[in-house]
């Protein structure tokens, strides 16, 4: 007896097409995807968008910059970058920290509702200078987490904290692939121009009492 045996059909999947994920309206972002070019100032860890009338200064731990200090006008924005597990995020541990540390040194705060989810709001004391205005703004990312303090007009006046909110919304972060325990500071560095102009005048021995921009901010240290 014979069989007749029915052909064999090979069937050939067609390779899925992997669309780019859509850009996002704003951020900040991620160094790795896809973000809108603009002039920012290369610190290493974070790009920090730049504009007329903007100082930037540099917050330093020993021999590390670790955080930028954004002035404008009366208010000021001073961002920090950590490192953040994969699968969560530490927001939520943080605000919980940072609270009871307002509280500890006299202060107060509350949770609210902010423009990049919940924020803490409330005043701090200062020395020499009473009490001042805060919001603490968090911002968890793949594998990194931002910290942003608004302090002076634009902790009270949204139209003073729409110019700084903007700049968090477009400061990219660069986490880079090293491993890192969660919340170790993410390092920065100075600009390529000012490490330039450092090593000139280092030289020809002379103290760096330079601006390392002709246009735009200027950096400088604090201790």
């Amino acid at each position: 007896m014979f069989r007749r045996r029915r052909a064999k059909r090979e069937i050939t999947a067609e390779p899925a097409v992997q669309e780019a994920p859509p850009m996002r309206e704003s951020g900040p972002w991620d160094a790795d995807e896809p973000h809108p070019e603009r002039e920012r100032v290369d610190l290493g860890g974070l790009r920090l968008p730049v504009g007329e009338g903007f100082e930037v200064q540099l917050n330093v731990a020993g021999d590390e910059i670790v955080g930028a200090l954004v002035l404008v006008g009366d208010s000021a924005l001073q961002v920090h970058a950590f490192a953040a597990p994969k699968s969560t995020g530490i927001w939520d541990e943080v605000r919980t920290e940072l609270a009871a540390g307002v509280k500890d040194a006299g202060g107060r705060v509350e949770e609210r509702e902010g423009p990049f989810g919940v924020e803490l709001a409330g005043k701090v004391p200062v020395e020499g200078q009473g009490e001042q205005p805060v919001r603490y703004i968090g911002i968890d990312g793949p594998r990194w987490f931002l910290r942003a303090v608004l302090s002076g007009k634009a902790a009270t006046d949204p139209a003073a904290a729409e110019t700084l909110e903007n700049v968090i919304r477009d400061i990219v972060v660069v986490r880079g692939e090293e491993p890192m325990p969660p919340k170790e500071p993410i390092r920065l560095r100075l600009p390529a121009e000012a490490r330039q102009a450092m090593e000139q005048h280092a030289s020809r021995d002379k103290k760096p009492d330079f601006n390392p921009f002709k246009r735009g901010p200027e950096i400088t240290e604090i201790r």
